[in-house]
Order: structure tokens, then sequence, then C-alpha cells
């Protein structure tokens, strides 16, 4: 099949590109650097030409209220109309689990607002929730201004609402399978294999960067702009499980550092 990857240059987007290419499809990576932008519509049309399936993995580029909301709702727009146009038989995206359940924080109303879209759209689908990435819950306590958790400098302040998340890897391994099988018309899941209190792993990933900083444990702090509770952020009954744990991704990270 030709098979569209929107924000195929990302984290996400380059391990699906390449899973797709192994198994034998044609894959075009889609982001505006490589000239295809949903924004401005720029190259989406020529990118679509032919394509049986699209599968949109982009991010807004600002976690702020009013710019995610303009993004996913200008970027959905303009992707689910040129697929009518191209005649695309199935659209894939990935989301975030607890969408539903996380509508105070502006990001999220941003992405159920891209899920409605999609939902309104004539176009047969698929919506992937995945939980946290250990790659994005890494990268931010790596941050001397940490954009989801509240921090002084000194401290990190963080709830210890429940948690599991997933390998990068094992996210874009789901989207594979769901973009070369048959649209649910529906919402499936993906989280990883264990459970966490989000405060202690939190600090195991400060320690694992050797940041000093001390991990104060506040019911209620914010993640997103949105206070936790233990099934904000978790799946529910029947996620499609990931096999990466947690010791063994940071096991890798190390050895690739």
């Amino acid at each position: 099949m030709k098979i569209v990857v929107i924000g195929g240059t990302g984290l996400i987007g380059t391990k699906l590109v390449n899973n797709l290419r192994q198994l034998g499809h044609e894959v075009v990576a889609a982001s505006p650097r490589l000239g295809i932008n949903t924004i401005t519509g720029e190259g989406l049309a020529d990118a679509l030409k032919g394509a049986q399936v699209v599968v949109d993995v982009a991010n807004s580029p600002s976690f702020e209220d009013k710019a995610a909301m303009e993004f996913f709702e200008t970027a959905g727009h303009n992707l689910l109309t040129a697929e009518a146009a191209a005649g695309v038989g199935h659209h894939v995206a990935l989301s975030v689990v607890g969408t539903d359940r996380l509508l105070e924080g502006g990001y999220f109303r941003a992405k159920m607002a891209q899920e409605k879209l999609i939902e309104d759209s004539k176009i047969p689908y698929t919506i992937l929730r995945a939980t946290q990435f250990f790659e994005f819950l890494s990268s931010i306590t790596s941050l001397s201004s940490i954009a989801n958790l509240s921090s002084d400098g000194q401290t990190v302040h963080s709830s210890p609402a429940l948690v599991q998340p997933v390998a990068a890897d094992d996210v874009a391994a789901a989207l594979t399978d769901i973009a070369v099988g048959a649209p649910v018309n529906g919402t499936v899941e993906v989280a990883g294999p264990e459970k966490f209190r989000l405060d202690e792993l939190i600090c195991r990933l400060l320690s694992a960067n050797q940041d000093t900083r001390q991990v104060i444990t506040d019911i209620h702090a914010r993640y997103s702009g949105v206070e936790l509770n233990d099934h904000s952020l978790t799946p529910g009954d029947k996620p499609r499980i990931g096999t990466t744990k947690f010791d063994q991704w940071l096991g890798h990270q190390a050895k690739a550092a």
C-alpha cells in the first residue's frame, strides 16, 4: 500500500516509517521541512495521491492552550479535506490516553477537538490513544524549566497519581499493526506493561539524569494544567500492552549515551 505518515520525521513517525518500509509498503514521510505542511496545505494534495492510508502522528509545536487548539483544528481540517479528495480509505491518528477525562487542560481540549473532527468525517478511521512515552517523561525531567510539572529550580512538585508509560518503539509497533489493518471506526489504547506512581517515576528519571532536584509529592500538583487521580492517565480494561519495561528502556538509554 501507499501510506503517508504525517509527522514522519519525529520520534514516533521515524520509527513508524521504518517499520512500514520493512514490510514492503510505499511510505511517504511528511513534514513541513520536507515540503508537506498540514497548516498551510503546501504539498499535501500531491503527497496523498494514490494513498490508501494516512497516519497522523504530528504534534503541536506549542502546548499553550490557544496555539495547540489552532494547530489541531487547522491541521485536522486541512488533512481530512485533502484525504477525502484523494479517496483515502483509512485515517489513523495518535492521541493520548485520558484525553476525555482531562478537558480542564487546554492541550487535551485541543486533542479532543482533533478526535471529533476525525469522528465527524466520512473517512474510516482508527484513533490510537497512548499513555505517556518514557522518552517524553525523560525529556521533560531533563529540562531546567519543566513544561508539564511544577518546579522552582531546586524542587519538582509531582502528583502521586498512577501512570502506565510506554516506550516509543511499542507505540510505533501498535501504529504499524493498525495502519496495515482494517479501520475500527473507534478508539484503541496502548500502554506499557508496568504501573508507577508519577512522583516515584520522576524521581528515578531525575536520578538517571544525575539531576539533584528533590521531588516533592503533592496531590494538587498539576500536569499540563490538570490535577490528576489514579484514573487520569491510565488506560481502560483492554489496552494493547507494550513489551518494553522501564528498567530495560533505561538501560538502553544509558548504553546509547
